[in-house]
């Protein structure tokens, strides 16, 4: 599936519950399911990860579009020829610390 296929199922599911939530509130509930996705992580539960990971994704699929950000373009701009910031497939950046 497509980023783009993905953004039209979660627009035609909930477009309008996200318009009349708003671009605030949507976030905060992108940001919950985040939080989310860390308890799952600590508790090592590989099923509730996988959930948490598509509530993510769909949390964020909204934002975009109501944002109106198309996801998948920028994606392939920013990260289509690997690593942004050094330009390598795989990247050569230093490691992160911490």
């Amino acid at each position: 599936m497509l980023i783009s296929e993905a953004e039209r199922i979660i627009k035609d599911t909930y477009e309008r519950r996200d318009k009349k939530r708003g671009i605030p509130l949507t976030v905060l509930h992108l940001v919950e399911e985040v939080g989310e996705l860390a308890r799952s992580l600590r508790k090592n539960d590989r099923d509730q990860i996988a959930r948490e990971l598509a509530d993510v994704f769909a949390w964020l699929l909204s934002v975009a579009y109501l944002l109106e950000i198309d996801l998948e373009r920028e994606f392939v701009k920013y990260y289509g020829n690997g690593c942004p910031k050094c330009g390598s497939i795989p990247c050569k950046c230093p490691p992160l610390e911490g």
